[in-house]
């Protein structure tokens, strides 16, 4: 698995970025927002219980990301066309503000090191990359538990200070002085 200090890995991949009849779909690659921190998390599919629930959280908390200088991604290794049809049918996902990206032939989930090992599908990984391309925070969890999306948040804060940052640390709290 890649990790902090790694750079984030090349790709290329089919996106849904809208539900506007003839502008659904768009080829983004990892250059494809420069100047930008990217967080891209990855869940196992579409259609299932815990991943509507992630992918709608960091819906709702978007602008708190652009707020911060930061692109979210997400990404499955469902095709363009099912993760269409989820913010199609899912009332949450019908306005969601990032791209789902189709990891259709598990090309980044295996650079990046998060496929199952038996069920072929992305643990739910989550990868904080500063503007020149470096991994700078990554976690992973079991299928079954889904991330917290407030602690995502805060750990780009802690990054986008470049100081120390005490256990707990929140914005707006004094950083450690050495």
């Amino acid at each position: 698995m890649l990790t902090v200090g790694d750079r984030f890995p090349r790709f290329q991949l089919q996106a849904v970025t809208s539900l506007e009849p003839g502008k659904e779909f768009e080829t983004l690659t990892e250059q494809s927002y420069p100047d930008r921190w990217l967080v891209l998390f990855l869940w196992p599919m579409d259609f299932t219980f815990v991943c509507p629930t992630e992918i709608a959280e960091f819906g709702r908390q978007h602008q708190d990301f652009r707020q911060r200088g930061a692109e979210v991604l997400g990404a499955s290794t469902d095709t363009q066309f099912v993760h269409l049809a989820l913010r199609t049918h899912h009332p949450a996902l019908k306005a969601l503000p990032f791209p789902m990206l189709a990891d259709t032939r598990r090309e980044l989930s295996v650079a990046l090191g998060v496929l199952h090992k038996t069920e072929g599908v992305p643990l739910r990984a989550t990868f904080v990359v500063d503007p020149t391309g470096v991994i700078r925070h990554v976690s992973v969890n079991d299928l079954s538990v889904g991330r917290n999306v407030d602690e995502v948040l805060r750990i780009l804060d802690a990054l986008q200070t470049d100081e120390l940052c005490p256990c707990n640390w929140k914005a707006g709290e004094p950083t450690l002085v050495v």
